[in-house]
């Protein structure tokens, strides 16, 4: 069997795989909150045990955090993980780490037909090439999927936390917003992100842009506030929940049209994380693929691009147990 493992600062999922004729098959999966368990082992022995110690042809986990010679301190959560303790602790022959977004990035390949949304249809016949992944969610994920002429190999970055970079007079009105708000820098994932929402909110209402109405501010001390903005611009279209949401999108094609400059992803654009699913119409109102196609002299490579929305959750997973299926156990 193959483990793989998708190890995030808020949940944690196990799952152990088998061949089938139809691809990698679920044999047993677990999951459990990461804030409330102590290390990794607190997890993985307990299901180990339950599953009655299976042998493995190979391990992976994707690991939201970066990893460096196959160590990985875990960004929001005092976890360290170690690909050569784990290969002892598994008994398996290979056990690989990936950063999270590597995995989702993986996982894209393996997703059917059904888990994807057609954002746009590039002009130009499809081809082989490289690959963007961008998820937005609690924070911004980003990863590139790299053609090497015989299939795709996953390539984490950090670029999430790359500066913010505005484009037009009010964008540039948000980024100062926010470096006073911040006191100095400000990175991408300060924007697109869960958080982003409300931060991006807060400018509309604050610049006097838009007005934010009583029962509103109630609503928003009462929960959630980011989501509670997606939600209204979705179901009331309450003006400042709107424009929030529709300049969100805008600056997440923006964003994924830079990391499809910067690796020429004629592969086409993934769009992973949490945030997607939920605000599909906004999505495809216009405003993304605006700002995704607004690259001057490139704007007619852009369009010829493919982008897909997925909305399968467990991308990250999936990712996990066909990269150690095909790599490493092959």
């Amino acid at each position: 069997m193959i483990l793989a493992g998708d190890i995030g600062g808020t949940k944690t999922v196990l799952a152990l795989f088998e061949q089938t004729d139809d691809g990698l098959e679920v044999v047993r999966e677990e999951r459990a909150s990461s804030q409330e368990t102590p290390a990794f082992d607190d997890f993985l022995e307990p299901f180990l045990a339950d599953a009655g110690r299976p042998s493995l042809r190979g391990a992976c986990f994707a690991v939201a955090g970066p990893v460096v010679d196959g160590v990985c301190e875990t960004t929001n959560l005092p976890w360290r993980l170690d690909e050569g303790e784990l290969a002892s602790t598994l008994r398996a022959p290979r056990v690989k780490l990936l950063n999270d977004l590597e995995g989702t990035a993986y996982g894209m390949l393996h997703l059917p037909k059904s888990d994807l949304i057609e954002l746009n249809q590039g002009h130009r016949p499809r081809r082989r090439g490289n690959i963007a992944v961008i998820a937005a969610g609690t924070g911004l994920g980003e990863a590139y999927l790299y053609w090497d002429g015989g299939r795709h190999r996953p390539i984490a970055t950090e670029g999430g936390h790359s500066d913010f970079a505005p484009r037009t007079d009010e964008e540039v009105d948000l980024l100062f917003y926010l470096r006073r708000k911040l006191g100095g820098r400000v990175s991408c994932e300060r924007v697109l992100s869960g958080p982003g929402v409300y931060e991006i909110y807060g400018f509309l209402r604050d610049t006097g842009r838009h007005e934010e109405p009583a029962w509103l501010r109630e609503k928003l001390a009462e929960g959630d506030p980011s989501a509670v903005v997606s939600q209204e611009a979705a179901g009331s279209g309450e003006p400042i929940c709107s424009a929030t949401m529709n300049l969100f999108s805008e600056l997440y094609g923006a964003e994924a049209g830079n990391m499809a400059l910067r690796a020429l992803t004629y592969g086409g654009v993934f769009i992973g994380g949490g945030i997607a699913p939920k605000n599909l119409d906004v999505l495809r109102n216009g405003s993304f693929l605006r700002g995704f196609c607004d690259k001057g002299r490139f704007s007619d490579m852009m369009l010829g691009m493919d982008v897909w929305i997925a909305t399968n959750p467990r991308a990250a997973l999936l990712g996990a147990a066909y990269f150690a299926d095909e790599i490493l156990a092959g």
